[in-house]
C-alpha cells in the first residue's frame, strides 16, 4: 500500500515537473543574437529598441560591439544571427563561413561618410588631401612622422597625436585601402579603440589630436570635434561630410555604405524574420534619427524583397571597398540601383 502511495506521488511529481518545464517553454522569450561594427550599431541598437518596445519585449535582441571582422567571425561560427558590418564580406571570411557551412543574406541599410575629425582649438588645418593623410597613417610614418609640420610645413611644430580604430574595425579596413591603397597598411603606433566614444573622448580632449570614425559619432559631437574637410587631391574642391555631399557623390573617397548580414539559417526563425523585415521598413526614419543618410526608398525595397527571396552571397566580389556613385551619373563606381541588384556570390 505504500509503495503504491509512494508510486502515486512520484507520477504526480512527474506530471508537474512536465508542466511547470511546459509552461517555461511556451514562456520563454526568443533571443536574436548581433554583433559587430561599432559603425552600424547606432542604427540597429536604434532599430532594437523599437523593435522590443513594439513587441512588448517578447523577443529580446543582444547587440554587441566586436568590430566587423569580429562579427563576422562570430557569424561565420554559427554563433550569432546577424553580423553588423561597414564593409563587405572579404573573400577569407566568405572562405571561413563556407568551411562551417554557413550562408548569408547581405544587406546594405544606410551610408557613411567616414569623418576625419580634429580638436576644436586646432586653428591651422583648414582642410586635408588624401596624400596628406595617407603621409600621416602609412606604415613607413611609423616612428617617423611624429609632428603636425611633418605632414605640411605651414602646420606648427608640434606633436601629432593619432587616434582611430583598432584592426577588427571594417572603418579601420575601408580607410587604409581607399587612403594608404592597401587594406591593414596603417602604421601601428597610435591609439587604438573599438569604442568610438572613447576615440571621441580622446580627440576632444587633445589639441594636436586627430582621427577617424563613423559620421553618426561626430554628428553627435559637433560642439567636441571639428570635421576636416577632404580633397580628393590637390587642386580639386575641398568638401566637407553630410547628406548632401554623401549624395551628391562629391565627399570622396570616404563615402561608404553600411550593412548588415543575416545568417540564412537564422532567417527561417520567425523572430528574425521578423525583426530584419521591421529594420528594412523602419531604417530610413531611424537611419537619419541616428544621423546617417538613408537608402532611397526603392533601395530598401529591394532589400527586402532580396531577404524575402533568401537572396545569399556577396555583391562584393570579397573587397572591402567599393567606390560608390551616388547620383547614378558617374561612369565610374555603383549607383543605388545597382548596389541592390548585384548577384550574390558565395565563395567556392
Amino acid at each position: 500500500m505504500l509503495k503504491s502511495h509512494n508510486l502515486k506521488v512520484l507520477g504526480v511529481t512527474a506530471a508537474l515537473s512536465m508542466l511547470i518545464s511546459a509552461t517555461n517553454l511556451a514562456g520563454a522569450v526568443a533571443i536574436i543574437k548581433i554583433d559587430g561594427s561599432s559603425t552600424v550599431y547606432p542604427v540597429t541598437e536604434a532599430v532594437t529598441e523599437e523593435f522590443q518596445k513594439s513587441k512588448k519585449d517578447a523577443i529580446k535582441v543582444t547587440v554587441g560591439i566586436s568590430g566587423t571582422s569580429g562579427g563576422f567571425k562570430k557569424l561565420c561560427r554559427g554563433e550569432i544571427d546577424i553580423a553588423n558590418a561597414s564593409r563587405p564580406i572579404v573573400n577569407e571570411e566568405m572562405k571561413e563561413c563556407n568551411k562551417h557551412g554557413i550562408k548569408y543574406i547581405e544587406l546594405p541599410v544606410a551610408y557613411d561618410a567616414l569623418t576625419v575629425v580634429i580638436n576644436p582649438q586646432n586653428n591651422w588645418v583648414n582642410s586635408m588631401t588624401v596624400a596628406e593623410l595617407k603621409k600621416m597613417w602609412e606604415p613607413i610614418a611609423q616612428g617617423k612622422i611624429t609632428n603636425w609640420n611633418q605632414i605640411n610645413p605651414a602646420w606648427p611644430n608640434a606633436p601629432l597625436k593619432l587616434f582611430g580604430p583598432d584592426s577588427d574595425s571594417g572603418t579601420f579596413d575601408f580607410f587604409t585601402e581607399v587612403i594608404v591603397g592597401k587594406t591593414k597598411s596603417s602604421r601601428l603606433d597610435y591609439t587604438a579603440s573599438d569604442d568610438d566614444k572613447l576615440l571621441v573622448q580622446n580627440v576632444s580632449g587633445d589639441k594636436n589630436a586627430i582621427g577617424y570614425f563613423g559620421y553618426a559619432y561626430y554628428a553627435e559631437n559637433t560642439k567636441k570635434l571639428k570635421a576636416v574637410p577632404i580633397r580628393a587631391e590637390e587642386g580639386k574642391p575641398q568638401v566637407l561630410p553630410s547628406l548632401e555631399t554623401v549624395k551628391n557623390s562629391t565627399y570622396r573617397p570616404l563615402a561608404r555604405p553600411i550593412f548588415i548580414y543575416v545568417s540564412a539559417k537564422s532567417a527561417q526563425k520567425p523572430e528574425v524574420k521578423e525583426f530584419v523585415e521591421f529594420y528594412l521598413k523602419q531604417a530610413s526614419n531611424v537611419v537619419e534619427e541616428v544621423k546617417y543618410i538613408p537608402l532611397p526608398d526603392a533601395a530598401y525595397k529591394l532589400a527586402l524583397d532580396n531577404f524575402t527571396k533568401g537572396k545569399t552571397g556577396s555583391g562584393f566580389g570579397g573587397k572591402s571597398h567599393v567606390d560608390i556613385d551616388f547620383s547614378g551619373i558617374a561612369e565610374v563606381g555603383v549607383s543605388d540601383e545597382v548596389l541592390m541588384k548585384r548577384e550574390g556570390r558565395i565563395f567556392p
